[in-house]
Formats: C-alpha cells, sequence, structure tokens
C-alpha cells in the first residue's frame, strides 16, 4: 500500500472534521459518481485495515456489539459496511435526481430521508460525487445541513479527477 497524496489526506481531514464538530453523526461517506466508496468516516475502512486485533480488540468488538440497541444495528453508523452506506446514498441521489428531472423542477441541492431512528442525507459535492451522511434522530438538521455544505464547499476544491482515481485504486486495493 502507498501512501496517500496530500490531496488525499486533505480530504481525510476536511472528513475527520466534519464528523467531529456536529454532534449526532453516526457514519460519513464520499461516494463516486458510479456509486463506489471513496472514504468514509470509519476510521480505515476505505482501506481494508482492520483498527486492531488481538484480545483488546475482540474485547472491544464484543462490546461495541452488545452495545447495539437493535438487530444489526450500531452506534457508529447502519447495519452493514460502509460500502452498503455507499450504495444507499447513490440510490436515494438517482431517484431524487430522476424526480427532478421528471418534474422540471431543476437540480437537486440535498435529499433528506427522516426515520423514526435517525436521518440520512444526500448532497452532491462535484463531478456527480456525492456526501452521504447518517445522522441518529436527536440531531439539528439544519446544523448537519449547514456543515454538509461547508464540506462540499472545501471537498469540491480538493476532489479532483487525480484524486477520485486515487481513492478508488485504494478502495479497491484493500478489497
Amino acid at each position: 500500500m502507498h501512501e496517500p497524496s496530500p490531496q488525499a489526506r486533505n480530504l481525510r481531514w476536511l472528513l475527520t472534521g466534519l464528523v467531529d464538530e456536529v454532534p449526532g453523526l453516526r457514519s460519513v461517506v464520499v461516494v463516486s459518481s458510479d456509486g463506489l466508496l471513496l472514504i468514509s468516516s470509519e476510521a480505515d475502512a476505505d482501506t481494508g485495515r482492520e483498527d486492531g486485533d488481538g484480545p483488546a480488540a475482540a474485547s472491544e468488538a464484543s462490546e461495541a456489539s452488545e452495545a447495539a440497541e437493535a438487530p444489526g444495528a450500531s452506534p457508529e453508523g447502519p447495519a452493514g459496511s460502509t460500502a452498503d452506506l455507499a450504495a444507499l446514498v447513490s440510490g436515494i441521489a438517482s431517484l431524487t435526481f430522476g424526480a427532478a428531472r421528471l418534474m422540471e423542477t431543476g437540480q437537486v441541492k440535498q435529499t433528506v430521508v427522516t426515520m423514526a431512528e435517525g436521518h440520512l442525507f444526500v448532497m452532491s459535492i462535484s463531478d456527480g460525487s456525492l456526501l452521504g451522511v447518517h445522522a441518529d434522530a436527536e440531531c439539528d438538521l439544519s446544523v448537519v445541513a449547514y456543515h454538509m455544505a461547508l464540506f462540499v464547499g472545501r471537498a469540491g476544491h480538493v476532489l479532483t479527477p487525480e484524486l477520485r482515481t486515487e481513492l478508488r485504486r485504494a478502495y479497491g486495493d484493500s478489497r
């Protein structure tokens, strides 16, 4: 595995800042226009590395599993992998973009799915890339939307075609 470029580290820094600054965020992904996960808030999900191994990590994993309130749920994010969240984000974006074309209402700015136990936000970044945020039910929707817009404005300048290619390769190599 090679060292990430300064642009990739900058995008990681922006993503970490989003997660750290906004209360109630469970999981954040950046998705390519073709629905592939580029980067996520899960510590090493986009590189395929495990956070730890050995007895301590097994104990932590067991405690996290026991802490989940519902089958398949976790405090960190949705059931399944960040690739699953990326697929959800891509699918929801496709539906809303299609609806906007059909209804002739212009470009979709943001999509919010509100559920009993949380929210899913989707926002376009650039060249079809998407930002997806899974937040808990208690989050302040306006704060999440505001910080997502800040992230999109900053990431749009960083997320060049070269960086998207680097991130795709890094994720593909880790699988």
